[in-house]
């Protein structure tokens, strides 16, 4: 009996994250692609009604009310959250593919220097030198990183990938103030796509609206199946396993990323971006350790990280 109740139980955390990290490395290799015939604004507006309608009819069969008593909490991690997806896909459609990824999993690192400047506003009497290591740590690979990419034409791209990751540091912050206040994962995730639905409109109604065809099509919906999927694998991973593990595995998404990258869009493989990527992995690590260990890397009963 008790194996028959645990074969219901689902996959592991582990395995969660493990395919939670190819999905959001193939969505990215279609958002490369679609990048093409699509502006960065319209892949937001499609990768959002996707997940909100997918969300919305989720919720409706959970049970589960889609009305807040916190908009204005919603109001302010929607919009972070939709400018990281911004100019995350604006990076991607200008970057090599792994250059994209690591930088928008820089927030580990953003969150490690927001905690720094925290404590020296409130007058702490000594600063986590780690924590101080782990912030140069990663923006020394910031630097190896970008370097062999900084080309005229790739600079904005750079800059828009290394804000992305800061943008989405802050979602994270409001996201596990939501969770705090009582708001379950769906209704947070579902005002997150109606933030990044607002803001394709707004960008569509500026730019114009780019025309459809059956592999822009087909582009667009597997970008928005595999985010959403995804997302929910990665939310049910953090509400069951523990966070240091899981934020371990997370950054499989960077050696997944750049292993499509040199194959299908032939991306350089260069000894500076490889060692960047890895500092960048070590300091991410390395944050998420020390902010874990603090609170003694229990299961994690707050939402997740969201992977904008």
């Amino acid at each position: 009996m008790s194996q028959a109740t645990g074969s219901v139980r689902g996959p592991s955390a582990p395995l969660l994250m493990l395919g939670a990290a190819v999905l959001f490395s193939a969505m990215a290799v279609c958002v490369k692609w679609a990048s093409a015939q699509y502006s960065a604004g319209e892949l937001v507006f499609y990768r959002s009604l996707f997940a909100t309608v997918f969300i919305a009819l989720l919720a409706r069969a959970r049970g589960t009310s889609l009305k807040s008593p916190i908009p204005g909490m919603h109001f302010w991690r929607s919009a972070t959250g939709g400018v990281s997806l911004l100019l995350w896909f604006y990076a991607i459609g200008g970057l090599p593919l792994a250059t994209a990824m690591t930088l928008n999993y820089m927030s580990s690192v953003w969150m490690a220097l927001f905690l720094i400047g925290g404590a020296v506003l409130l007058g702490a009497a000594r600063v986590d030198g780690r924590l101080v290591a782990a912030v140069l740590t990663g923006f020394a690979g910031v630097a190896l990183v970008l370097r062999p990419t900084l080309e005229q034409q790739q600079l904005w791209h750079g800059l828009a990938g290394l804000l992305s990751g800061l943008m989405a540091a802050m979602a994270y912050l409001q996201v596990t103030a939501l969770g705090r206040a009582g708001e379950p994962e769906l209704r947070i995730v579902f005002y997150f796509s109606i933030g990044g639905l607002v803001i394709g409109v707004v960008w569509m109604a500026l730019q114009g609206a780019s025309a459809h065809d059956v592999r822009g099509v087909v582009l667009l919906l597997a970008i928005g199946l595999m985010a959403t999927v995804a997302q929910m694998m990665m939310t049910r991973a953090y509400r069951i396993g523990r966070t240091l593990s899981n934020a371990s595995l997370q950054y499989l998404g960077i050696v997944f990323s750049f292993g499509f990258g040199v194959w299908l869009f032939d991306d350089p493989v260069t000894w500076m971006a490889l060692a960047g990527m890895g500092l960048i992995v070590i300091a991410g690590l390395a944050a998420t350790f020390l902010r874990s260990h603090s609170q003694h890397d229990a299961p994690d009963t707050r939402s997740p990280p969201t992977q904008t």
